[in-house]
């Protein structure tokens, strides 16, 4: 079986070579017959398509095939980080400026459903600006932020 680190450099390399970012990497399934599901996002910030999946499943397949750390008898599952997705760092709170999130940070008193307004500061001192459904403001620093969430509503 291939290391974990090592499988997620040799997906993340074929994934960038795309034009997508490696958004997350779970690895599962039994020793016999593995399950990759890997979440890809698009760099240029658009929205990843069925024929993007279809693109890097098959271009990751190859290399994996190629690689045989896996053996044969592998699952691969390649998708997007989906409407209601995690926002992990700074670069996503400002891709998603605008947008509705659901929060959970003790600034905030635990979770809530908030407009992301803005994102200030400087690298690793980012504060996030948010109001709420009542209108109010407020300034959070986003080393204070558990989880957060794209929200979606249908």
């Amino acid at each position: 079986m291939i290391e974990t680190g090592a499988l997620e450099q040799l997906i993340s390399t074929r994934v960038e070579a795309l034009g997508f970012e490696l958004f997350e990497l779970r690895i599962g399934g039994t020793r016999a017959r593995p399950t990759v599901q890997v979440r890809i996002d698009r760099v240029d910030g658009g929205t990843v398509t069925v024929d993007d999946c279809a693109a890097v499943s098959r271009a990751v397949e190859a290399k994996l095939d190629e690689d045989g750390s896996l053996g044969e008898r592998y699952t691969l599952e390649v998708s997007s980080p989906g409407l209601e997705r995690r926002l992990r760092n700074a670069a996503d709170w400002h891709r998603f400026v605008g947008r509705r999130a659901s929060v959970s940070s003790p600034a905030l008193n635990g979770r809530e459903e908030v407009e992301i307004l803005a994102v200030a500061g400087e690298p690793g001192a980012e504060i996030v600006v948010l109001r709420d459904e009542r209108g109010h403001e407020q300034r959070v620093a986003l080393a204070d932020v558990k989880d957060a969430r794209l929200a979606f509503h249908w």
